[in-house]
C-alpha cells in the first residue's frame, strides 16, 4: 500500500534511564484540577466535577528546549503539570485497577493563549485556538513508575528567571490520577500511549519571549525551556 504523502513520524518521549521512547497517541488535559487554582480562574472547587480537553500529540516539545512565542496572542501564559503515560487503557476503568494501567510520569507546561480563551469563553467557543497549537506542551522525559516515585507530598513548582510563580504539592489536587483516569475513562477508551495532563496549581500567569520557564516535580526530571 502506497500513501498519497508520507505519513507524519510518531510522537515519542524519551524514558528516563532506557533508549527506549514512549509512542504517543493523544494528549488528554484536566481544566481546574487544584482548588486555588478553581477559585483563580472564577469555579466553585465544591461543585465543579471534572472537565477535560484535548491537545494534538503535536503540540509535544519532548525535554524543552527553545520553544517560539506563538502567534495571535499578547497573553501567553504558563501553567505547570503533573503527566501520566498509560502503558495500556480500556472503558470503564475503576479506580483500584487504575494504577495498573500507569507506564510513568512526566513534568509538563500547558502553554494557553489566555486572551483567545477568553474570548472563546464569552462567546462558548470550544478552547481548541487556545491550547492545541503547535508547541503548546513542553514535557519531560518519562520516568517509570514505581511504588515510591510521588506521594501527596510530592511538590510542584514553576519558576520564570528563577522566580518562583507556581508551587504546591501533588496532594492539593482535587481529584486522584487514580479518579481521573476513571472518569476519563468513562468517556474515552483509553489505550496505550495516551497521556493526561492533570491539571495545573494556582499562579498561571504571562511569559514573553526570552523568559526562561523550569518546572519541577519531586521524584521527577526537571523541564526547562526558554521562550523566543
Amino acid at each position: 500500500m502506497s500513501y498519497t504523502f508520507d505519513p507524519a513520524p510518531v510522537v515519542t518521549l524519551p524514558v528516563v534511564g532506557s533508549d527506549l521512547l514512549f509512542p504517543v497517541r493523544r494528549i488528554f488535559c484536566v481544566g481546574r484540577n487544584y482548588a486555588e487554582h478553581t477559585k483563580e480562574m472564577g469555579g466553585d472547587p465544591d461543585t465543579e466535577t471534572p472537565m477535560f480537553f484535548m491537545k494534538p500529540a503535536e503540540s509535544l516539545v519532548a525535554a524543552g528546549g527553545s520553544i517560539p512565542y506563538p502567534g495571535a496572542t499578547t497573553d501567553l501564559h504558563h501553567e505547570v503539570e503533573l503527566v501520566v503515560a498509560l502503558r495500556s487503557g480500556g472503558s470503564n476503568i475503576s479506580p483500584e485497577q487504575a494504577g495498573g494501567h500507569i507506564f510513568g510520569y512526566a513534568t509538563g507546561v500547558d502553554l494557553t493563549r489566555r486572551d483567545l480563551q477568553k474570548i472563546c469563553k464569552d462567546k462558548r467557543h470550544p478552547w481548541d485556538v487556545a491550547k492545541g497549537f503547535e508547541n503548546s506542551a513542553p514535557c519531560s522525559s518519562i520516568t517509570p513508575q514505581t511504588s515510591d516515585l510521588l506521594s501527596g507530598t510530592s511538590s510542584i513548582s514553576l519558576r520564570v528567571n528563577n522566580e518562583v510563580r507556581q508551587q504546591a504539592t501533588l496532594g492539593d489536587m482535587i481529584w486522584s490520577v487514580e479518579h481521573i483516569i476513571y472518569h476519563l475513562s468513562r468517556l474515552f477508551e483509553l489505550r496505550s500511549g495516551d497521556i493526561i495532563m492533570t491539571g495545573t496549581p494556582a499562579g498561571v500567569g504571562a511569559i514573553k519571549s526570552g523568559d526562561d520557564v523550569t518546572c519541577s516535580i519531586e521524584g521527577l526530571s526537571d523541564l526547562k525551556f526558554q521562550l523566543t
